[in-house]
């Protein structure tokens, strides 16, 4: 696809559908007010112009915060674990592999790594999250 098709919202909204392909995983392509786990939820970067001759390529950088229920320390790790492992049904990592052009809405994304693994406070609610960070290239 050339970078002059590629918009802002198109590429969120193609990152959380191609995330949604992880069955029982919400996604949600704008930051909503109140999580309902589990949830993947796109948060933009950084927009890097014109990373490759003129206008050929724009680098956009997009977190995917991933956040899961606190039933318990021991069940919400084991379930966020495995949104974190590289292969698998619910793998993050796995689910964008399988169609890194989003649908044709970029040239390709991949996921670069996964950080913050911890607690996350909303409103009166603990959480247990992780950020994994996207490289889309449009």
């Amino acid at each position: 696809m050339a970078a002059t098709t590629a918009t802002f919202s198109g590429l969120r909204t193609a990152l959380a559908a191609q995330l949604a392909t992880i069955r029982g995983l919400r996604t949600a392509a704008t930051v909503p007010d109140n999580p309902a786990p589990p949830v993947a939820v796109i948060v933009p970067v950084n927009v890097e112009y014109d990373t490759s001759f003129g206008r050929g390529t724009d680098t956009y950088t997009f977190s995917v915060l991933l956040i899961v229920g606190r039933m318990s320390e021991r069940a919400a790790q084991t379930t966020l674990d495995a949104y974190i492992n590289p292969t698998g049904a619910t793998s993050i990592k796995a689910a964008i592999n399988a169609d890194p052009t989003l649908g044709g809405a970029c040239q390709s994304a991949r996921v670069t790594n996964m950080v913050n693994y911890g607690s996350l406070i909303v409103g009166d609610t603990e959480y247990l999250s992780a950020d994994f960070q996207i490289t889309i290239y449009a």
